[in-house]
């Protein structure tokens, strides 16, 4: 006791331990330099993460779901034929639907869709979806290239409504060597199990920064499309949109109530995909404190070789009346500080790269190609640049790092003063 109240305690220990970590620049730098790597690795990949989880939860709201999709029971359970004869309410007016599921609190917007599968002829490419969409309506609420934040189009215009036109993805149409102005002459099959034939003008070419729509989609006008596939007035699905997709689960629930059993209410969490980047979250955690595990290896080594080196300095201290754990708080905090600053430094490298990131999108689609294109990922992937990663990164690296070195610092508590000053 008599030493704290004449040396300040617990502050002047800390104040001895930061002056430590100076006293062998080379020894501090490699220290700074593995927890400082550890650290920015997790916040590069941390800002990775988030963002290719961001564009498969803005992939699967715009192009696939919504916030809340309904189709009929029979169609849930034949989904990947895209069947149009099973229509949302058994074929009740869609305009009646969307207005009682609009009185829902929360809801924004109700957009009736179409997908249906298409056989191309006198095209290099045989096959492909017609996706029906209220196309003005839906450019208002949604932007469709998710790097550009636009509609899409880079040549000519989206079909008008009712006409006998479309517009086709980039991708397609280098595949196909078609361009404004050709037909596509095509079949599908109607709700009635009759083929239609029919050849839309191409009056528009659309790039949506995502494969799968730039290579398969043929995007009509919804109201053509259900004509041709004698839909009366109903249609395939509805996607909702929320306010706040927060509100999904209430909304997805209010809607199941309103229309009953024989129609699927799916929500966007439910997605195949954004259900796997969840479960995946613990063990990217996992694997990240492993990393920084390794890095603090160094720092163990080092508190270690500190101790050993100063052996006679540890003797002298207890002469001078320190206690063990006094001891030991040195040399922890010694630890703390190298953790700290090594952390800060990975932190601020690597946050300067995801700001720089979250402007400047990383083309995956460049990289991969097609080989994960049944994936909801958009090509470019921005960077998530958070607050929160950049002090979950730093706190991830001081816990584990001090933590880890905590036991090598108990080993000068067992440093007898007598032998330490023989030595």
């Amino acid at each position: 006791m008599a030493y704290k109240n004449k040396h300040g305690g617990t502050g002047m220990l800390i104040t001895i331990a930061f002056r430590n970590i100076w006293r062998n620049m080379r020894r501090t730098i490699f220290c700074f330099t593995a927890v400082g790597i550890a650290v920015f690795f997790i916040v590069i990949y941390s800002s990775l993460i988030n963002g290719m989880t961001k564009s498969i939860h803005d992939v699967v709201q715009v192009f696939e779901l919504g916030h809340v999709k309904v189709v009929s029971s029979q169609y849930e359970a034949e989904n990947e034929y895209m069947p149009v004869q099973y229509p949302v309410a058994d074929g009740k007016n869609w305009k009646e639907l969307s207005a009682s599921i609009k009185q829902i609190p929360g809801v924004r917007a109700v957009f009736p869709r179409i997908s249906s599968m298409a056989t191309l002829q006198e095209s290099t490419i045989k096959h492909a979806i017609l996706w029906g969409l209220n196309i003005a309506d839906e450019m208002q609420a949604n932007h469709f290239n998710l790097t550009d934040r636009s509609d899409g189009i880079m040549e000519g215009r989206y079909p008008a409504n009712g006409a006998n036109e479309c517009a086709i993805g980039v991708v397609f149409a280098h595949k196909s060597g078609l361009s404004i102005g050709d037909r596509i002459p095509l079949k599908t099959v109607s709700a009635q199990f009759s083929d239609k034939i029919w050849s839309p003008v191409i009056t528009g070419i659309f790039n949506f920064d995502y494969i799968k729509a730039d290579e398969q989609f043929i995007i009509v006008d919804f109201h053509r499309l259900q004509q041709l596939l004698v839909l009366d007035e109903g249609t395939q699905s509805l996607v909702i949109y929320a306010d706040d997709q927060k509100n999904s689960a209430s909304i997805t629930a209010a809607v199941q109530n309103l229309l009953g059993s024989g129609n699927a209410v799916t929500e966007w969490k439910d997605n195949y995909w954004v259900a796997v980047m969840h479960i995946v979250w613990p063990l990217y955690t996992t694997l990240f404190m492993i990393f920084l595990i390794v890095a603090s290896f160094l720092i163990i080594n080092t508190v270690v070789m500190i101790i050993h080196e100063r052996i006679k300095e540890i003797g002298m201290m207890g002469c001078l009346g320190m206690t063990r754990a006094e001891i030991v708080k040195v040399f922890f905090f010694e630890s703390i500080f190298l953790a700290a600053f090594g952390a800060l430094a990975g932190v601020i490298i690597g946050g300067i790269i995801t700001y720089i990131g979250s402007y400047f999108p990383l083309r995956m689609g460049d990289l991969y190609g097609n080989t994960f294109s049944e994936m909801p990922l958009s090509n470019a992937i921005f960077f998530d640049f958070s607050p929160v990663i950049l002090v979950r990164a730093w706190f991830m690296g001081v816990v584990v790092a001090s933590i880890f070195t905590l036991f090598p610092s108990l080993k000068s508590a067992f440093v007898e003063p007598v032998e330490a000053l023989r030595r």
